[in-house]
């Protein structure tokens, strides 16, 4: 099964669409948008019916069914969708992405050409042992390479070619969305699930080879503000009121088996990851992180009392905490819907590989939608090493993805 997926790929990933936290607009950047426009004539191109890029940057489009008249299946085949996100990270330029690709490759340690301090150790990436002797695409080392999610929507797009060509395939109503503005937390805030018309749907935004996600944490942020009394050093004795030190005594009385840097597999943490101010003021900003609800609201409870213990402590400060919820885990949507979760582990299995059904420990638009009343788990993209510039991708990987997408339209005809 031949595709255009890594022509696709690389055609995308020279497209600058890095998000960026805390725009007013939407998109948070309009370069978003001439990866987005592209699609629009790609998909308008395969000739189908009602591509559309609406006020807000989603790009939607229908492969209407060709189950022929008579066909058993006719009528009874739900409407699915395939949903891929535009931008990359703001977390390291996407500007001048080049991509390299590394011909047949050895097992050993991949360094990058436009920084040759910039290696992909073999050791430290279990999975590229998997694919000696295949192609790997990664960045020059300069940029993240953008696989995620610009493999994703590669896949989609070439799994669509694939089916527009060969009328023998045949597949029910598919729907397909690319959206922006999911790296920063947003890529569903205008999703009009209703208008999309999908009766369940797929992200290809994952990673390992093989791999379903089914379910991702429960996750809220937290913003500590913090007024102190500046004075001046010299005479501040019993004036001053430090905002820098009620900080770092809260961030330094944070569990260090409760971080990021700590946990791994089904364990929460809590995060620290921005502190922007001065003795006079400041805000701390935290991410919080649990597969189970009840551990994230214990994490919440725990932030909570040390700044009570900083409000008792300092009295003519004033510290506030803020808590928000961000998405929760859809693991409870999408056990409501065992059959799309086993017809896309089937799907793995009809493309050779053995699925591997795993949580994603962090967010997806999939999350959202889920809740939103569309059940959307997560599959893989074959990408690896996302928001950074260690990021690569093998080829037989998104080949196999390809596949993938392909055979869960199959399957959803075969078991109407």
């Amino acid at each position: 099964m031949q595709s255009d997926v890594l022509e696709k790929f690389l055609k995308y990933v020279k497209i600058d669409t890095q998000s960026s936290y805390g725009a007013e607009c939407y998109p948070s950047t309009e370069k978003q948008k001439d990866m987005l426009l592209l699609l629009v004539d790609e998909l308008k191109a395969l000739g189908l019916p009602d591509v559309v890029m609406d006020q807000y940057g989603y790009v939607t489009a229908t492969l209407p069914s060709n189950i022929p008249d008579g066909h058993p299946a006719q009528g009874k085949v739900p409407i699915i969708g395939f949903i891929g996100h535009v931008d990359t990270s703001p977390d390291v330029s996407g500007t001048n992405v080049s991509p390299i690709i590394h011909e047949n490759y050895d097992g050993g340690d991949l360094v990058l050409p436009g920084d040759t301090s910039i290696v992909i150790k073999a050791e430290n990436n279990p999975y590229l042992s998997g694919f000696k002797g295949s192609r790997i695409i990664t960045s020059d080392g300069t940029t993240l390479l953008g696989a995620d999610d610009k493999a994703g929507t590669a896949e989609i797009m070439a799994a669509l070619g694939l089916l527009v060509a060969d009328p023998s395939l045949l597949h029910g109503d598919i729907k397909v969305a690319f959206t922006p503005d999911e790296e920063v937390g947003n890529g569903t805030k205008y999703f009009d699930v209703e208008a999309f018309g999908a009766d369940l749907a797929y992200t290809m935004d994952g990673d390992v080879l093989g791999s379903i996600e089914t379910e991702n944490f429960n996750a809220s942020g937290a913003t500590i503000t913090i007024k102190g009394v500046n004075h001046h050093p010299g005479t501040a004795l019993n004036k001053m009121v430090n905002s820098l030190r009620i900080a770092g005594r809260i961030v330094a009385a944070l569990p260090e088996d409760m971080a990021p840097e700590t946990t791994r597999n089904r364990e929460g943490f809590i995060h620290p990851n921005d502190v922007c101010g001065d003795v006079s003021s400041l805000t701390i900003k935290l991410i919080v992180r649990d597969f189970e609800l009840n551990g994230l609201k214990q994490k919440e409870a725990l932030i909570e009392k040390l700044v009570d213990a900083e409000i008792e402590r300092n009295p003519r400060a004033k510290i506030e905490l803020k808590i928000e919820e961000s998405y929760l885990n859809m693991r409870m949507k999408i056990e409501e819907r065992p059959d799309i979760v086993e017809n896309a582990m089937e799907a793995v299995r009809r493309a050779g590989l053995e699925p591997i059904r795993k949580p994603i420990r962090g967010g997806t638009d999939g999350a959202r939608l889920s809740f939103m009343g569309l059940p959307t788990p997560n599959i893989f993209t074959g990408g690896h090493n996302f928001h950074s510039k260690l990021e690569y991708i093998p080829v037989d990987a998104m080949d196999k993805a390809v596949e993938v997408i392909v055979e869960l339209c199959k399957l959803y005809v075969e078991r109407a």
